[in-house]
């Protein structure tokens, strides 16, 4: 093997193992106690090695908010190749948005709270899973005859409905069960309205 391959894997790896430790540091203790200094620690490196990797806390934050749609979309595209009925794929879905927010709150809230990234860095993160959820919603309005007027926006009412939900789950105001049955019934409730039309 090339000794630049094997630099690059050698990098890869260590860039991975930085990312990993950011990343229980942050699920076992919150936001608060991501430090260059303490994920150096973690990894055994000295803070100008991470530096090397990551030129700022907030370059290992974005990189932390596309770990987590990554996972997010995975789990996402697991539970939309299970189900072949496209009504209960769309509220699967739903609930394994839900299910990840609960399961990852602190992950969650960088990914979605307080944490100011640049806007097109945003949207490359989050393009992904957009993707997926518009791919969702025009094969459910397909699958009914549906005419949408904008399914972009379509989206945007979907994902503000499953966020603001799965955020009050967050904060304790209604608990993550209840945010899971409250989230699938503020879909089922929204493709009803699609599905009857303009009023």
């Amino acid at each position: 093997m090339p000794s630049s391959t094997r630099r690059a894997r050698e990098r890869a790896s260590t860039r991975e193992r930085i990312v990993e430790a950011a990343l229980t540091v942050l699920e076992a203790e919150g936001a608060a106690a991501l430090t260059i200094r303490r994920i150096a620690a973690d990894v055994e490196y000295t803070a100008p090695i991470v530096y090397q990797y990551f030129a700022s806390k907030d370059a290992l934050i974005v990189e932390l908010i596309a770990h987590g749609y990554e996972l997010m979309l995975a789990e996402a595209k697991r539970i939309a190749g299970e189900e072949r009925d496209v009504d209960r794929r769309f509220l699967g879905v739903a609930r394994g948005y839900m299910r990840f927010a609960a399961e990852h709150p602190h992950l969650f809230a960088v990914m979605n709270n307080g944490i100011v990234i640049a806007a097109d860095e945003r949207q490359r993160v989050t393009k992904p899973t957009v993707d997926l959820l518009l791919e969702l919603i025009t094969t459910w309005a397909d699958a009914h005859g549906v005419v949408l007027a904008d399914p972009v926006e379509a989206g945007e009412i979907v994902w503000g409905a499953l966020y603001g939900i799965a955020s009050l789950g967050q904060l304790g105001v209604i608990g993550a069960e209840r945010a899971e049955r409250l989230g699938e019934q503020a879909l089922a409730t929204i493709l009803r309205g699609w599905l009857a039309g303009p009023t």
